[in-house]
């Protein structure tokens, strides 16, 4: 009986030692990085679902129970947390709420755009929340993921640092692939853009977004036609759309300027290899 007890014991004690962390995340990137610093000691629940936008997801009632289930929720500062992280912390009150976007200086949406100095209905000053669309950035969150992780499970700390280093590596061979990619593009080129999500991306490779869309609004017919004059006037190559977001208006101003439509989603979760298509498509190269 003795024994039975002991081996109960030190079952549960091995259990617990060896326990998988529960974790949420807003978004498809998010997960991404937590699997590959966290590989199969985190288990990664995810909110926005493919092809939903995070400036107005509204989670589902089985993604309410992984909340509940949940021992930390790394939230990114996308919209839709600004309304439902209370009710996830109501909901779980012990879930840990960390944001993985500390340390990072967000930039203006505006800015590296030039439509809004035509746009009478943008917040000038509004911060883009489109943070891991920037290597640069993304280190930054590697590094916060990795800090927490073996805060949360010291037990595991090698573990983590192995894979950190891995994704590091990563990172950094992603970035000098895209300077390459780019090495024969002009300071300040444009790329025209429905969503302005790219802002972090142009800022890191000097470049300028010039995005169609607004506030979440579409254009007045005179700002498109401000548009078109700029696509000619820039020889842009490309309009970027994503597939949460209509495409008729880009569509409608790639008609006139003879360029393409190419679908490039900020929410892709092959995330780096997500950064050197769009590197490729704004140099025009294959």
């Amino acid at each position: 009986m003795l024994k039975k007890i002991i081996l109960s014991v030190l079952i549960g004690a091995s259990s617990f030692l060896f326990a998988d962390l529960n974790v949420v995340v807003s978004i498809a990137p998010e997960q991404t990085f937590l699997k590959a610093i966290g590989g199969d000691k985190v288990n990664v629940s995810l909110m926005v679902q493919r092809g939903s936008s995070p400036h107005t997801y509204e989670p589902k009632p089985s993604q309410m129970k992984d909340i509940s289930k949940a021992d930390v929720y790394f939230s990114i500062g996308v919209e839709f947390e600004e309304a439902w992280l209370p009710k996830f912390q109501n909901q779980n009150k012990t879930m840990k709420i960390i944001n993985l976007g500390d340390g990072i200086t967000k930039i203006a949406i505006n800015q590296n755009t030039k439509h809004q100095k035509h746009t009478d209905n943008h917040k000038h000053g509004k911060l883009d929340p489109h943070i891991w669309t920037s290597i640069t950035n993304n280190k930054i969150i590697a590094k916060n993921i990795y800090n927490n992780l073996i805060a949360l499970d010291k037990t595991n700390e090698k573990y983590y640092k192995a894979n950190y280093d891995a994704l590091i590596t990563t990172l950094s061979n992603t970035d000098q692939s895209i300077k390459n990619i780019l090495k024969d593009t002009k300071p300040k080129s444009k790329f025209m853009v429905f969503h302005p999500a790219w802002g972090y991306f142009a800022k890191d490779y000097g470049l300028e977004q010039l995005a169609i869309e607004a506030d979440g609004k579409n254009p007045t017919p005179k700002q498109i036609a401000f548009l078109i004059g700029e696509a000619k006037e820039e020889k842009v190559k490309a309009v970027f759309t994503a597939p949460e977001f209509s495409d008729e208006v880009a569509s409608q101003i790639a008609k006139e300027v003879g360029i393409p439509v190419l679908k490039v989603s900020p929410l892709n979760p092959k995330v780096c290899e997500n950064l050197i298509s769009l590197a490729k498509a704004i140099a025009n190269t294959k």
